[in-house]
C-alpha cells in the first residue's frame, strides 16, 4: 500500500487522525504528515511519522506534498473567507489529482444540502471538485465539535449555574473532535467505504436545557439554561470573556442555525464506523469536569 497523506497534521483534528491511524495499526513510515511549519508537528515527527511542507495558499508547494501517496485525508481550510477557502481546497484537489491520489476522505459539514449558514456552500462545492478527479472519495460530513461547549471552560460555567444561548428549544448534533478523527482513520484503513458520504453527527441531539442538565447531574450543582435574545446573549458572553466576533458568530450564525433546526438532525454513521469508542454528551462532560 502507498502512503497515507495527512494534510493539516500539526492540528487538532490531523494530529489525533494520525494517532489513529497509528492506533490502527498503520506504520509510522506510512504516514505522512503535512504542515506549514515542521517545528509544530515535532511530535508526530517523534513518532516516526514523515512530515513535508505543504500549504494551501501555496499550490506549488503541494505536489512535493503529495508525491507516493495512496490515500489523502484532506482536512478543510480554517480561514473565515468561505472564498478564500474555495481557492485553496482547489489547489489541494488539483495536486491531488495531479499526484495520482486514488483515495480522498474530505473533512466537510454533515448534511450541508439542509443548512442555510453559507459554511455548506464551501463543503458542497469541495465535494464536486473531488468528485471531478475520478479518485475514490469518502466525504466525511463533520458535525459540528462538541468541545465547542465541552471545555476547559465547561467548569466555569457549572460555577456560574448557567448556561447561556439564543436559541431556547433547537437541538445539537455535536460531537467530539477526536471521534470524528477516530472515524477518519477507521475510513482509511478499512476496505468498503470508498464513494460514500458520511453524516457524522450525534445519535441523539440534545437542546441547550438539556446540556444543562447534564451539567447539573454530573457535577452536582444547580444549572439552568438560560435563552436570551440575541444582543443581550452576544453582550452575557462577551461578559463571560468570550471575544465579541467569536461570540456573536456563535449567536448570530450557529444559534439561529440551531434554532432553525439545522444541527438538529441524528444520523448513526459516527456510531456504526467506530463503535465502542463513540463518546455520548454526559461522558465528555464527565471527561471535561473529573479528568
Amino acid at each position: 500500500m502507498g502512503k497515507i497523506i495527512v494534510t493539516g497534521a500539526s492540528g487538532h483534528l490531523g494530529t489525533a487522525a494520525i494517532r489513529h491511524l497509528l492506533d490502527l495499526g498503520v506504520q509510522p513510515g506510512d504516514i505522512v504528515g503535512v504542515v506549514r511549519d515542521k517545528a509544530k508537528g515535532a511530535a508526530l515527527a517523534e513518532l516516526g511519522v514523515e512530515l513535508r511542507l505543504g500549504d494551501y495558499d501555496d499550490a506549488a508547494s503541494l505536489p512535493s506534498a503529495f508525491e507516493g501517496g495512496e490515500k489523502l485525508l484532506f482536512v478543510s481550510a480554517s480561514s473565515m473567507d468561505n472564498t478564500l477557502r474555495i481557492r485553496q481546497h482547489a489547489a489541494v484537489v488539483e495536486a491531488a489529482r495531479n499526484a495520482g491520489i486514488k483515495h480522498i476522505a474530505y473533512t466537510g459539514i454533515a448534511f450541508g444540502e439542509k443548512m442555510t449558514t453559507g459554511l455548506e456552500n464551501v463543503h458542497l462545492a469541495t465535494e464536486y471538485m473531488i468528485r471531478t478527479t475520478g479518485a475514490a472519495y469518502t466525504f466525511l460530513r463533520n458535525g459540528f465539535y462538541l468541545e465547542l461547549l465541552v471545555n476547559e471552560g465547561t467548569a466555569g460555567v457549572v460555577e456560574g449555574g448557567t448556561v447561556i444561548s439564543a436559541a431556547p428549544s433547537g437541538k445539537m448534533n455535536y460531537v467530539t473532535r477526536d471521534n470524528l478523527a477516530r472515524a477518519a482513520a477507521v475510513v482509511l484503513t478499512r476496505e468498503g467505504h470508498e464513494n460514500k458520504a458520511y453524516e457524522l453527527t450525534a445519535s441523539h441531539p440534545f437542546s441547550y436545557d438539556e446540556y444543562a442538565a447534564v451539567l447539573a447531574e454530573v457535577s452536582g450543582k444547580p444549572v439552568v439554561h438560560k435563552a436570551l435574545p440575541a444582543p443581550e446573549a452576544v453582550s452575557a458572553m462577551v461578559a463571560a470573556g468570550v471575544p465579541e466576533g467569536g461570540a456573536g458568530f456563535l449567536i448570530h450564525v450557529v444559534d439561529a442555525a440551531i434554532e432553525r433546526g439545522e444541527f438538529g438532525l441524528p444520523s448513526d454513521d459516527l456510531a456504526n464506523l467506530i463503535g465502542d469508542a463513540y463518546t455520548p454528551l454526559k461522558t465528555a462532560v464527565e471527561q471535561a469536569l473529573n479528568g
